[in-house]
């Protein structure tokens, strides 16, 4: 039997399959962003014939496929989701303009806030009203609502959000309205705050409500169409899609909370960059992931990856709990110019897989950085995806020429600046994961995956004096096999609602009903052993914000059980911002619990044997490294565990390329994996 992991990115799509016997094989398919089903059902018919089979026949014996998907994050950032109307309470159908009265800049008086996704004439206020503790103060009008019923439907919404005030403490005036919608809208998408969020602070569950509202129909279409597609195909397995706080859920539940998917392709990354620590034993990792359009960061700390409830995408806030992810406008399809003031940029515009950087002959005229690391001699222009598609390096050095006529350089001089600018800007984006937030990136190992990274991990990782990268031998497809080692998640939340402090009570009552909910949802989809992941949101008295409390091994029968869960907020304070108040009000915000079901891990091929001779390189070529120098190819499937050699090299596979600088130095560990040493 085989599962299978898909990843679809700016400009490839990723597939990995493995059998029960540890077996791994991949793929990869240009995206197809128009409908990107298309490029999975490629993807797949590639996959097959790789193993040898037909596409019938390995989709038969596949009893998983799961699947992250970009459907959500495109159609926020290119602003193509449904057409949504939103009613709330009446009086407060402006607190999504309003929000949180702050600014990303906050000196800048200049930029506009972000716009919307409901405009005000498709915002609508509902006579009703609930108390601060979730008692009736104004009954539901359905004299009210039913004109903003009829006023929805003149509006041509295909799409409602519905979130009224207080609705996380009781969803009954949510509940009469979306039921009278599906009734009189029968042919209308609607999501429910209290079903979405269920969680005090306005805003954040006004915005995350009406985002879910945007994206929902678009996802659901698409993940409908892709069922529909492989059950043709002769699937009979069930399709999973990852979420952004990296657990996996049904095509039902990833359709009912699809804001949940706007990070899911970066999400698997994460997940196999945790898998990556475990298997080689190392707890502290910057996961690098450089693709074509975009690069993704972050961090695994002591084993463990950060999930925060803080996100924003397209200036729209998401208050759902997320995987700790910095995406970085660069990658190799990033396109380099020069400004008015000969500056050279490069980004955040992408020549994606559509038309592509010039040296794929698809009619791409910009120079980007793949143009460069042709120009370069980095990539080999006759072996690009093993040979199978060549690249056209007169293209690639037309465009790069025209950067350095009007920067008045040489050609090498000007691919050398695009290389060097696009390395800054990735440096830049690990310090914001790191520096900013008190964390030393020279304690920690690079991990670089992605078909672009391992060009370039070696002057990232030096620009961070980061000394130890490691290259996996799934480097290329890594989301995508992360993705096979995603656990079924299912997370449900509670405001507690109260004035002081919480009692032991109050905390075992929220976090027994949450166990309940959380468990007894995922055993509909999965028939395994379900674990329980209890964490709390706490603030103190005066702040405004609330940071996540693990409480995973707390014992809720302990006799001091507050004081125990305020003093792990302490520590957890002092973490993440060096002190801590043990004087002031601890405030238990939110009480929140995860139900996991684990699944099969990917197992790591280890091999204890040291290779018969030293590996020899398949050729020589000229690359760039300050000036032109003969340097040897190594084939990546050569290597065998214990190999080692020193820059400058370069090691080629059909779908990635790793630069080994002079005087790095590269040994093979026993998972295969290239695990390199910089001087």
């Amino acid at each position: 039997m085989f599962t299978i992991g898909v990843d679809i990115g700016g400009t490839y799509t990723d597939l990995v399959a493995t059998d029960e016997a540890g077996r791994t094989v991949f793929a990869k398919s240009p995206s197809t962003p128009a409908d990107q089903s298309i490029g999975v059902m490629a993807g797949l018919d590639e996959l097959a014939r790789r193993l040898g089979v037909t596409r019938a026949a390995m989709l038969a014996a596949t009893d998983r496929l799961v699947h992250g998907t970009t459907v959500a994050t495109n159609a926020l950032l290119e602003r193509k989701g449904a057409k949504v109307a939103l009613l709330t309470t009446e009086g407060h159908r402006d607190v999504v303009e309003m929000r949180e009265g702050l600014k990303p800049d906050r000196y800048d008086l200049r930029t506009p806030p972000p716009e919307p996704l409901v405009p005000r004439e498709r915002r609508f206020g509902v006579r009703e009203r609930l108390k601060a503790d979730g008692s009736t103060a104004v009954a539901l009008d359905a004299t009210a609502l039913g004109d903003v019923i009829t006023a929805v439907k003149g509006s041509g919404a295909t799409s409602v959000a519905v979130c009224f005030l207080h609705a996380y403490l009781n969803p009954a005036h949510e509940l009469t309205a979306v039921e009278r919608l599906a009734r009189e809208l029968p042919d209308v998408s609607v999501s429910r705050s209290s079903d979405v969020l269920p969680q005090i602070k306005e805003y954040e569950r006004v915005s995350t409500t009406i985002v879910n509202a945007y994206v929902a129909p678009i996802v659901r279409r698409y993940l409908i169409n892709l069922e529909q597609r492989l059950h043709e195909a002769g699937f009979s397995g069930t399709l999973f899609v990852v979420l952004s706080h990296g657990g996996m859920a049904p095509v039902e539940e990833a359709s009912r909370l699809a804001a949940g998917t706007v990070l899911s392709g970066p999400a698997g990354g994460i997940s196999g960059s945790r898998r990556c620590a475990d298997l080689l034993g190392i707890r502290d990792l910057v996961p690098f992931d450089m693709g074509g359009t975009s690069t993704d960061v972050s961090l695994i700390a002591d084993g463990q990856a950060s999930l925060s409830a803080d996100g924003m995408l397209a200036g729209q806030r998401i208050a759902l709990r997320s995987l700790d992810i910095a995406s970085i406008a660069a990658g190799g399809g990033s396109i380099a110019s020069v400004d008015g003031s000969r500056t050279l940029r490069v980004g955040p515009e992408s020549a994606g897989s559509v038309p592509g950087p010039a040296c794929y002959g698809n009619g791409g005229t910009a120079a980007t950085v793949t143009d460069a690391n042709v120009v370069l001699g980095y990539l080999d222009a006759a072996a690009f995806m093993g040979g199978a598609r060549p690249l056209d390096r007169a293209a690639a050095e037309a465009t790069v020429d025209r950067i350095a006529a009007a920067l008045e350089l040489s050609r090498m001089e000007a691919a050398a600046g695009i290389y060097k600018m696009i390395n800054l800007k990735m440096a830049d984006g690990i310090r914001l994961m790191t520096l900013r937030r008190g964390v030393d990136p020279r304690k920690f190992a690079l991990l670089s995956f992605g078909g672009a990274a391992g060009l370039h991990a070696a002057e990232v990782a030096r620009e961070l004096e980061i000394r130890r990268i490691i290259v996996p031998s799934v480097a290329s497809v890594l989301s995508a096999w992360g993705m096979l080692t995603s656990d079924l998640r299912y997370e449900v939340s509670r405001t507690h609602y109260g004035t002081g402090r919480i009692s032991a009570d109050d905390v075992r009552a929220l976090f027994a009903a949450l166990d309940e909910q959380a468990a007894g949802r995922l055993r509909a989809w999965f028939k395994g052993d379900i674990t329980n992941e209890r964490s709390a949101e706490m603030r103190y008295g005066e702040q405004v914000f609330e940071i996540d409390v693990p409480l995973g091994d707390l014992d809720l029968g302990t006799a001091d059980l507050v004081a125990e869960i305020e003093e792990r907020f302490h520590r957890r304070h002092e973490e993440l911002y060096t002190y801590a108040s043990r004087g002031q009000e601890v405030v238990f915000v939110n009480a929140r619990v995860a139900a996991v079901g684990k699944v099969a891990q990917a197992r790591g091929n280890v091999s204890s044997a040291s290779p018969a001779a030293p590996c020899a390189p398949r050729s020589k070529r000229q690359a760039w490294f300050g000036a032109w120098r003969e340097v040897p190819v190594y084939a990546l499937d050569d290597l065998r565990p214990g190999h080692s050699l020193t820059g400058p090299a370069v090691i080629e596979a059909e779908t990635t390329t790793v630069l080994i600088d002079t005087g790095d130095r590269v040994l093979v560990n026993a998972l295969g994996w290239l695990d390199i040493t910089l001087r």
